[in-house]
C-alpha cells in the first residue's frame, strides 16, 4: 500500500522532506503546497506531485495520508490543525510551533480527529546520540551532574535580510534559541529530565533582526543536575555543536552528533567513543544536504500510522522544549527590566 505525502512549504526543508520520503518504499509525494508559486512549481516538478498555492485546495487533494510540514514555525499550529480536521496525520518541522498555546491546540485537534502527530526532532533517531542516552540511561555515567551545551553558529545578514520570518517575533517565534538551539534543547530534556529553575540572559549582538541572535542559560534540573546552554549565529564561522554530559562516574562527549569522547573512572564493555567527523553541516548554512536523519523521523512516524503506535517525538514530547524556551525568554525579558 503506497503512502500518499503532502507537503506544507516550498523552501530547503520541503526539498529535504521531499528526497527523504521518496527515498522510502512505498511512500510518493503527491501534492504540495506553499506560498510561493515559483518554489512550490520547481520542487513540484522534481516530484512529479501536484503544485497548490491554495491550501484548502492542497488539503482535499486525494489520495493524501500525511502532512510533512515546513513552514515557518509560527504557522505550523494553525496549518496542522486544518490537515487534522481533514483526517490527515501531521509531522511538522521543529519546533511544533512558537509557543505552548499554539502547540496544545495542536495536539488538542489531533487528538479530536485520531490523527498522528509527529515533530520533526531527527536527533532522537541519531545512532550515537541514542547511545549517549542509553549510557546515560543505564548509570554510565552514574548520577549526572552537570552539562554543558553549545549551539556557536553563524548565519550571514542575509540569512535573515532575504527572508521575510526569520528572526521575527511573530513567525520565528524568537531567534538562535528557538530556531537553531531547540534541537539541543530537546536532547537536553530527553537526556536529563525536566526543569526546575532557570536563569537566563539573552542579546542581539551582531545581527539586525527583531529577535535575539546570542542566548545563554542556566538550568536547574529536577534531578539536581546543572546545565550551561549557549545559542549564537553570530559565531563567524561557525563551530559543531557540542554537548558535554558529567556524571559522578566520568564524562561523555558528543560534538555534531557523535560521541568523541568517553572519560569513565572505570571502563565499561561497548562503551566507547566513535570516529570523529568532519562534517560541519548547519554550523554556517541552513541546508541540510544529508537528509538521512529527516528519512529516519518519516519511517518512524509511517510506522506509527500502520501499527497505531506513538511516534518518536510527537505533539507531547516536542510541546516541552517550547515550554522551556518560553520560560527562558520570559526569565531573560525579566531581567532586563
Amino acid at each position: 500500500m503506497t503512502i500518499h505525502v503532502g507537503l506544507i512549504g516550498g523552501g530547503n526543508i520541503s526539498a529535504t522532506h521531499a528526497r527523504a520520503a521518496n527515498a522510502i518504499s512505498g511512500v510518493s509525494v503527491t501534492a504540495i503546497y506553499g506560498s510561493n508559486q515559483a518554489k512550490v512549481a520547481r520542487l513540484a516538478q522534481d516530484c512529479a506531485a501536484h503544485p497548490y498555492t491554495e491550501l484548502d485546495a492542497f488539503l482535499n487533494h486525494r489520495p493524501l495520508d500525511l502532512v510533512a510540514i515546513g513552514s515557518p514555525s509560527g504557522l505550523h499550529a494553525t496549518q496542522g490543525i486544518a490537515a487534522a480536521k481533514r483526517g490527515l496525520h501531521v509531522l511538522t518541522e521543529k519546533p511544533i510551533d512558537i509557543s505552548t498555546q499554539r502547540a496544545d491546540e495542536l495536539i488538542a485537534a489531533a487528538e479530536a480527529s485520531g490523527v498522528k502527530l509527529g515533530v520533526m526532532f531527527q536527533d532522537r533517531g541519531k545512532p550515537d546520540i541514542r547511545r549517549m542516552k542509553q549510557w546515560i540511561d543505564e548509570g554510565v555515567l552514574g548520577k549526572v551532574l552537570l552539562a554543558d551545551a553549545r549551539v556557536k553558529w553563524y548565519r550571514p545578514p542575509e540569512y535573515y535580510g532575504d527572508s521575510k520570518w526569520r528572526g521575527t517575533l511573530a513567525l520565528d517565534g524568537g531567534g538562535a534559541l528557538i530556531n537553531q538551539a531547540v534541537h539541543t534543547v530537546d536532547l537536553l530534556l530527553w537526556m536529563l529530565g525536566d526543569v526546575m529553575d532557570v536563569q537566563a540572559s539573552t542579546a542581539n549582538l551582531l545581527h539586525k533582526i527583531e529577535a535575539e541572535d546570542t542566548a545563554l542559560a542556566l538550568l536547574k534540573f529536577t534531578s539536581g543536575a546543572s546545565a550551561l546552554l549557549q545559542a549564537t549565529t553570530a559565531a563567524f564561522p561557525g563551530y559543531a555543536r557540542r554537548l558535554e554530559v558529567t556524571g559522578s562516574e566520568g564524562t561523555i562527549v558528543l560534538e555534531q552528533d557523535r560521541v568523541v569522547a568517553v572519560d569513565l573512572k572505570h571502563r565499561r564493555e561497548g562503551v566507547s567513543a566513535s570516529h570523529a567527523t568532519e562534517d560541519t553541516e548547519d554550523t554556517a548554512s541552513p541546508v541540510v544536504t544529508d537528509f538521512q536523519g529527516h528519512q529516519a523521523v518519516f519511517e518512524d512516524f509511517i510506522r506509527a500510522i500502520n501499527e497505531n503506535g506513538t511516534p518518536m517525538c510527537d505533539g507531547r514530547e516536542a510541546r516541552k522544549s517550547v515550554a522551556l524556551i518560553e520560560e527562558i525568554y520570559r526569565v531573560a525579558q525579566k531581567s532586563k527590566r
